[in-house]
């Protein structure tokens, strides 16, 4: 009957994520798009695959789709949150696709765990907690290399505002012609940031929801910067100009730190790999004394404590060896 249960779960996930793969690339846009060609209401447009994309002020929620994630989302109220990551990493998903995303990968890594791998429970619980943690890892690291991205390119539009608003521009006009000189994220991020304030938000608040859209100290200071200087007055140009250099002294500063602690960071990945690469050699040369973990019940217990020690102790190698600028 368990044998049953995990192909019919197996089968299941399989579908699911065939769904989503197929999904991914036949959206609700281009069935419409070929149902307005059919009836010969309106031209269709031609969608480049690959085009960057744009961040509007509007957005539209998806509805019909993915019932049971879009419950578990509005029931747990995980739709501003999941949207404020994703948002950050660029992505146009949903958070209900995401739910439903992680769910797909969570009961396909449980049914392969169970089905090609047959030991103790806990093991498929840990595979399925493993890859259900994919979709969050990928969009954590979609994340991270966005913010990065427009953390480098950052100075120079903080000095490109400066040079344009000494040649006559206004402070709103140079946002808006940052759209058009830098890549992204930069530009979308700015584009938006004229978006609201050209349709009646205040720059105050249009500023403050563009420091919430990209969490960077840099970015930070530079609201912070513009909101004191309309209150007190003040040279922004010149005020620009010195939080450019600061940004970019602090880049050298990291780099230093990072080349200092390179040396700590490798001795840390050595030491949590030394009782992985033992765990192999001894599963190839006396694998009767490796089964002890899996079959017996204080084997499970001892691999269970050693892997949560071995973790804890590469996490807090790396906080000593991680210095904040």
């Amino acid at each position: 009957m368990g044998f049953f249960l995990v192909i019919a779960i197996l089968i299941w996930g399989v579908a699911m994520a065939a769904w989503f793969l197929v999904s991914k690339y036949v959206k609700s846009a281009d069935v419409d798009r070929v149902k307005t060609r059919l009836m010969g209401t309106t031209k269709a447009t031609k969608v480049k695959p690959n085009a960057p994309v744009q961040q509007t002020v509007i957005t539209k929620v998806e509805t019909g789709k993915n019932q049971f994630a879009q419950t578990l989302v509005e029931k747990y109220r995980l739709g501003p949150k999941i949207g404020e990551m994703l948002e950050q990493a660029g992505l146009s998903w949903q958070a209900a696709r995401f739910v439903h995303l992680t769910i797909v990968a969570l009961f396909a890594g449980l049914a392969v765990a169970w089905l090609f791998f047959p030991g103790p429970k806990w093991v498929g619980l840990l595979v399925g907690a493993a890859t259900g943690a994919g979709p969050y890892l990928f969009v954590s690291r979609k994340r991270k290399a966005r913010l990065k991205k427009f953390e480098e390119i950052f100075p120079d539009t903080l000095e490109f505002v400066s040079r344009s608003m000494r040649a006559g521009h206004a402070f709103s006009v140079s946002l808006e012609m940052i759209h058009r000189e830098f890549p992204e994220p930069v530009s979308s991020e700015f584009r938006r940031t004229f978006e609201e304030h050209n349709l009646g938000l205040p720059i105050e608040v249009a500023l403050q929801k563009l420091a919430k859209r990209v969490p960077s100290l840099d970015v930070h200071f530079f609201v912070s910067a513009v909101l004191l200087q309309k209150r007190t007055g003040g040279n922004l140009a010149e005020i620009l100009d010195k939080l450019a250099y600061v940004i970019r002294e602090r880049f050298k500063l990291r780099g230093r730190i990072r080349a200092v602690s390179a040396h700590g960071k490798m001795t840390a990945t050595a030491l949590s790999c030394i009782p992985i690469a033992v765990a192999v050699l001894m599963f190839y040369t006396n694998p009767e004394y490796v089964k002890f973990f899996f079959e017996d019940d204080v084997g499970n217990i001892m691999l269970g404590t050693g892997v949560a020690l071995q973790l804890i102790g590469y996490v807090i190698m790396q906080q000593i060896v991680k210095i904040e600028v």
